[in-house]
This record gives C-alpha cells, sequence and structure tokens, in this order.
C-alpha cells in the first residue's frame, strides 16, 4: 500500500495564497493526494502568518502548516498555536517558544508524521544546532509513526543536504525550504528518504524571489532600505509529489513540479 504525499513551497503573501487555492484544486484533481502539506511562514505581506490567514490556507485542503524565521513575525500567531495542532514551527527554537516543532495528522487510514526544522547558517534568526536535536525528535514522532515528512528551512543548498543525509532512512522525505528557487535535484536517497534541496515557492514567479524586480534592482543599486513591494504576476506553485511505502516508511518516488496559474494581468 502507497501514500501519497503533496508539499507546496513558501506561500509569499495574497498573490501566494491566491495561486494555492488554484494549484490545490488542481492538485486535488490530477493526484487526489493523501496529504497536503505547504510553508506559510511568508503568507502574510511576505512575512509571517495571522491565525486568519492560517484558515484561509488550511481551506484548501491543506493538512499542516510548517514555518520558519518569519514564524513569529506576526504578534497574533504566538497565542494561535495552542488553538491549532495542525500549524507548526521549527523544532529547534529556543525552549518556551510558543507551538511545537512536530505534529501527527490521519486521514484515509493513515497516519502522516510531519516535522519542521530551521538551519543555522546565514540565518538571521537564532536557532540551536539542528542536528544535535533531529534524532532525539524522530525518536518520539516514530512511536507514532514511520511515515514521516521533514520540511527543514535553511539558507545554504549544503546545510540542507548535509541535513538529508543525516535524516536518511529516518524519514520518509525530506524537503528544503526558504530560498524560493526550486532546485533541479529530487531523488532517493540510499536509506529510502526522498529528498529535494529546495521546493520553490508558491506565487507571483515574475519577481526577485516574490518581490517586484524594479524595488530589488533599487535596493542593489543604491544599498538603501528600499521597501520591496510583492509582485503579482506569473502567479506558480511549485512543490513535490511523493509516494511512500506505507509497509517500509520507505518513498518510492518524488516528483517535482510547477503549476502555473493564469491571470488577466499575464495575458
Amino acid at each position: 500500500m502507497s501514500m501519497r504525499v503533496v508539499f507546496i513551497g513558501d506561500v509569499v503573501g495574497e498573490p501566494g495564497r491566491e495561486t494555492l487555492k488554484s494549484a490545490a484544486a488542481t492538485i486535488q484533481e490530477r493526484w487526489s493526494p493523501d496529504f497536503l502539506i505547504v510553508n506559510g511562514e511568508n503568507a502574510a505581506g511576505g512575512a509571517g502568518l495571522t491565525p486568519r490567514l492560517a484558515y484561509e490556507l488550511m481551506r484548501s485542503k491543506v493538512d499542516v502548516i510548517t514555518l520558519g524565521d518569519h514564524a513569529f513575525d506576526q504578534y497574533e500567531i504566538r497565542g494561535f498555536f495552542a488553538e491549532e495542532p495542525r500549524l507548526i514551527r521549527p523544532f529547534n527554537y529556543p525552549q518556551g517558544t510558543p507551538g511545537t516543532g512536530w505534529t501527527i495528522v490521519q486521514g484515509n487510514g493513515l497516519k502522516l508524521g510531519v516535522v519542521n526544522g530551521m538551519g543555522n547558517t546565514f540565518m538571521k534568526t537564532t536557532v540551536s544546532n539542528p542536528f544535535l536535536g533531529i534524532r532525539r525528535l524522530l525518536d518520539e514522532v516514530r512511536k507514532e509513526t514511520q511515515l514521516i515528512l521533514y520540511d527543514f528551512h535553511a539558507e545554504t543548498t549544503s546545510e540542507k543536504i548535509a541535513m538529508a543525509h543525516e535524516v536518511d532512512g529516518l524519514v520518509s522525505v525530506i524537503v528544503g525550504t526558504h530560498t524560493h528557487v526550486q532546485t533541479a535535484d529530487e531523488r532517493i536517497l540510499s536509506g529510502g528518504t526522498a529528498a529535494i534541496t529546495d521546493v520553490g515557492f508558491c506565487g507571483a514567479h515574475h519577481s526577485v524571489i516574490g518581490r517586484q524586480v524594479a524595488d530589488v534592482l533599487d535596493r542593489y543599486r543604491t544599498q538603501l532600505p528600499t521597501k520591496m513591494n510583492l509582485a503579482r504576476t506569473g502567479l506558480q506553485a511549485d512543490g513535490v509529489l511523493v509516494e511512500i511505502d506505507t509497509g517500509s516508511g520507505k518513498a518510492t518516488q518524488i516528483e517535482r513540479f510547477q503549476i502555473k496559474v493564469e491571470t488577466p494581468a499575464d495575458e
């Protein structure tokens, strides 16, 4: 028996949320996944997430929302973790930080563990070393299920690739998020873990990782703190579809995708 899991990269602002609504319908029609997971840490204007917007994402049949370095940019999200187990943040935030780094979701007679972690290299948010804590956390998750998806939110390809090898054979799939550029290295590692260094992002791709090109160029040219507005054209959802053998917990297939959403502005 197999499980189908779809993961969509960082949802960026209102354009990303609108893209997700359309892409989620396409995903359900095309693959009928057992679970849909998204990273929502940029959903509120490109920085953080609010309870209202979390529920907006969940209405697109999203089972779990993961986060990253912008997890607490929106103040009102802090108390929401206690109310909503489908929202998780990186497990290696300091002790006492609201929320938890993993959850279990059930559906179609199946049980999936979802884990969220964050890297240290070139990241502005300080967290504990993810390599020292991940195995202990996975021991806890594996008491519930051996079918596990791990979202590792990190800046450098080297740290994300190293983490993939660290958890090979311990999780079913590890996806990298944060850099908003989909990599072409999807593969199944020797221990049966599907991996991709970065899934990409969900939002306006006629942009510089979701921001208006002119604003970003102005920042680079002048070195001044220019406001970088969200772009709104070239809507596209980047993600991966993974098939997992439920008996062994090992991945049997990983396929990256890009679902384009047409808008009047693109015509």
